[in-house]
């Protein structure tokens, strides 16, 4: 392969049907599209690297899927529509049959979603994916961060705490050995973005967001954010048969639960007046749902063990601590 367009051309092109607010795509300088009216645009923009957020020697389907995937909760979190993707790629060599795996995986989950590649940038350089990501919101109905009240009641999507099992599976050896160890790698890279979910709660949620650094983290910001506090059950929290057996501890689990990075599930907030729509405003979406807690005063966070605080000293991740 010769270079920059051959690659554009052999793996990038003509791989999706044109959406119809696409007028202009891969091949020119910038893209064309053309948004509906009374809608805005949500954008969302991450970068994963090799060691950082995946082994270079991970399998590139999985690590494909895991980049796209975790663009795609952005949106979920806000209550969007995903319609179009950017993709900047830097390979330190053109491995043809790891970049035909990371391809076809990619545009797999593109198509699931009805997201179009539409431009982008390839290099060579250590190995890195950053992806932009850009979908539809109805104007002035975004989900956001900074409308939880006291008194709303605390929910998560999914199960929690797999993907931390599955990190430490794929960064010791010698995890591999507890009960499915194989299975919860697995987990850690195929999370499934909430998209339906979000946009189902765009009329009765109060704020939201997706969980990337962990469930104590993210919550925080939206704590932050709408300037409340926050009381947690970890009895409520939803763990997995898989977790469970993995930790050999229900109180572990638990604290993978409130603490694991990457998960890609959604935590938000729902009003009283809302709380008894949310099992029928969200069962076409075959999602679990879990309310954990509730939304109480600014300067209150407590975790309660049926009642009790719980002392287990956790917290999120951060990138640059790590």
């Amino acid at each position: 392969m010769s270079g920059e367009f051959d690659f554009i051309q052999t793996y990038l092109s003509d791989r999706q049907m044109n959406r119809k607010d696409v007028h202009l795509s891969l091949g020119d300088d910038c893209a064309i599209v053309k948004a509906p009216e009374n809608v805005r645009i949500a954008l969302s923009t991450d970068t994963l690297v090799a060691g950082t957020h995946f082994l270079a020697n991970a399998n590139p389907a999985w690590i494909a899927h895991k980049a796209l995937a975790s663009n795609l909760s952005d949106l979920a979190a806000m209550g969007a529509t995903p319609a179009w993707v950017s993709l900047a790629l830097t390979l330190p060599t053109i491995d043809e049959p790891w970049v035909k795996s990371f391809c076809d995986a990619f545009f797999e989950l593109a198509n699931y979603y009805h997201i179009q590649l539409i431009g982008g940038d390839t290099t060579k350089g250590p190995l890195s994916i950053t992806l932009t990501v850009q979908g539809f919101v109805p104007e002035d109905n975004a989900l956001t961060r900074d409308g939880a009240q006291i008194g709303d009641w605390i929910y998560v999507t999914g199960q929690l705490g797999d993907s931390r099992a599955g990190l430490e599976v794929i960064l010791d050896e010698n995890q591999r050995h507890k009960p499915f160890a194989s299975e919860l790698e697995k987990r850690h890279y195929l999370a499934s973005p909430r998209i339906l979910v979000g946009q189902a709660l765009l009329d009765l949620a109060s704020a939201a967001i997706d969980i990337s650094d962990g469930l104590i983290a993210d919550l925080g910001h939206i704590l932050h954010r709408s300037e409340v506090g926050a009381s947690l059950n970890v009895e409520d929290l939803p763990c997995s048969k898989e977790l469970l057996d993995f930790c050999y501890s229900s109180r572990v689990a638990q604290q993978y639960a409130l603490s694991s990075g990457e998960e890609y599930e959604l935590c938000f907030t729902v009003p009283e007046e809302n709380r008894g729509s949310i099992e029928s405003a969200l069962a076409h979406t075959g999602t679990l749902v879990t309310c954990i807690g509730q939304v109480r005063t600014q300067g209150i966070f407590e975790v309660l063990h049926h009642g009790k605080p719980v002392d287990w000293q956790l917290s999120g991740y951060d990138h640059f601590k790590a």
